[in-house]
């Protein structure tokens, strides 16, 4: 069983404050699998840097508005 990240993330709460924007519009819209954008929700599974981007662009905002590490947090 894989580790879980302690990377957390804020796309559930982009999704709904992007008109509800369902776990599989964002996964076509990157072009991955919707287990993929579960995962990375769920924290089970860090992103390429590529991937963060992609989701970043897709909800116009900066990286660490989406991703936070513990180590990091204000």
């Amino acid at each position: 069983m894989a580790k879980p990240t302690r990377v957390t993330n804020a796309i559930r709460a982009l999704r709904f404050a992007h008109g509800e924007m369902t776990q599989a519009e964002l996964a076509d819209r990157i072009g991955v699998t919707r287990q993929t954008i579960i995962a990375i929700e769920q924290s089970r599974y860090s992103p390429s840097l590529e991937m963060a981007f992609q989701i970043a662009h897709v909800f116009g905002v900066p990286l660490d508005d989406l991703f936070q590490h513990p180590d990091t947090e204000d």
